[in-house]
């Protein structure tokens, strides 16, 4: 299983929210290079940077980070947050994203979504399907849609999506463990390569989502916290 910790960006900074609220913002690092360094230096060889400004607004805003991170490490990075058009995607692959995650767009706009598929190739797109009460959330999360997660997933996966990322929003940032029942049932029903996100509070929580199957695991707050030190992960990795 791949561990793929987080980085979210607000104005530049390292920061984390609580269940997806922009009100709890917490800043751990003005610099998210340097952040992106110490993981690479611990073993670490995949990253999740999340544009929490672009989630909101109508276009990717942080990609200048992206590209900071890209260009001065070896990780390999999936970006998400912002990315509503063929240009934000352009952008975010010329900044030097391995892959991209499209949450918002695959519920909004699901044309621009597949085509997206179709033109860069299943490996490339990941689907975010992020959600609260099992209902896709949107838009940073300030908005729920009224699709299940286990059918959006379901379908998406016959139009051709592989890698899905599913955070579960209420366990996000609250170092409470995952969502195991709903990432087992997803499991068992499809044959995505399954990226879970959110509540990540110890090794243990890493252990568990391994045996349950899921290809990768995504934490940010264990870290940033100290409940998961650097050294322990790379021992994972």
């Amino acid at each position: 299983m791949r561990i793929i910790p987080a980085i979210d960006i607000i104005e530049g900074k390292c920061v984390r929210l609580t269940k997806g609220e922009y009100s709890t913002k917490k800043i751990y690092n003005e610099n998210p290079l340097e952040v992106a360094k110490q993981f690479e230096d611990n073993g670490i060889q995949f990253l999740h940077l999340v544009d929490l400004d672009g989630a909101k607004s109508k276009n990717i805003v942080n990609h200048k980070i992206l590209e900071q991170i890209a260009t001065k490490t070896s990780l390999k990075i999936d970006f998400g947050g912002g990315l509503k058009s063929d240009q934000d995607l352009e952008i975010a692959f010329s900044s030097g994203a391995s892959q991209i995650t499209g949450g918002s767009i695959a519920v909004k706009n699901p044309e621009t979504f597949i085509n997206w598929i179709e033109k860069y190739g299943a490996e490339k797109i990941i689907l975010g399907a992020d959600c609260k009460d099992r209902k896709i959330a949107t838009n940073g999360w300030l908005q729920t849609s009224l699709a299940d997660v286990v059918d959006f997933i379901i379908d998406y996966e016959e139009k051709g999506v592989k890698n899905v990322i599913c955070t579960d929003v209420a366990k996000d940032g609250m170092l409470q463990g995952t969502s195991n029942v709903l990432y087992k049932e997803i499991i068992k029903i499809t044959a995505i390569n399954l990226i879970a996100s959110g509540g990540v509070s110890s090794i243990r929580d890493l252990q568990l989502l391994k045996e349950i199957g899921c290809e990768g695991a995504i934490l940010g707050k264990a870290i940033y916290e100290g409940k998961i030190p650097l050294k322990e992960l790379q021992k994972l990795c």
